[in-house]
């Protein structure tokens, strides 16, 4: 991350590296980015992706699926406005992010369904009948 000071005092130098190692430490590499945490479980039959996307409504999302990329993005705008007699006050704010997922050959692209409960984002992608692993079978020996 590239910073000019303002001033070069020791003082404001070491605050600068406190909070920016800081952060990094616990945002991520990345202290800029945006981009919420993704869970992703492997079972038999499908792929369960969980995107941690608290604060948003179901509207707010667009899935799209690309070939075999599955792309997660969110763009909210807001804006208030307070008039009163001597006074106003107009406040913006605008949300967005975006994740991409390869999707694997054993996916079935016409089987991936999308909900969002408690500020979760789920995403069940079913596997191919042939990429399903068989039930144990007991082989009768002649």
């Amino acid at each position: 991350m590239n910073q000019t000071n303002i001033s070069t005092s020791p003082v404001n130098t070491i605050f600068d590296q406190f909070f920016n190692r800081n952060i990094g430490q616990f945002v991520g590499a990345d202290s800029q980015s945006n981009t919420p945490a993704a869970n992703i479980i492997e079972e038999d039959d499908q792929f369960r992706v969980h995107v941690a996307a608290p604060g948003f409504k179901k509207e707010d999302f667009n899935i799209l699926l690309d070939k075999n990329q599955l792309k997660v993005s969110v763009k909210k705008e807001e804006s208030i406005e307070e008039l009163k007699e001597n006074f106003r006050r107009r406040e913006f704010n605008y949300e967005s992010f975006e994740r991409k997922f390869t999707l694997p050959e054993t996916v079935d692209y016409s089987k991936i369904e999308a909900s969002y409960n408690d500020g979760i984002l789920n995403i069940n992608i079913a596997k191919k009948e042939e990429a399903i692993p068989a039930a144990p079978k007991q082989i009768e020996i002649k």
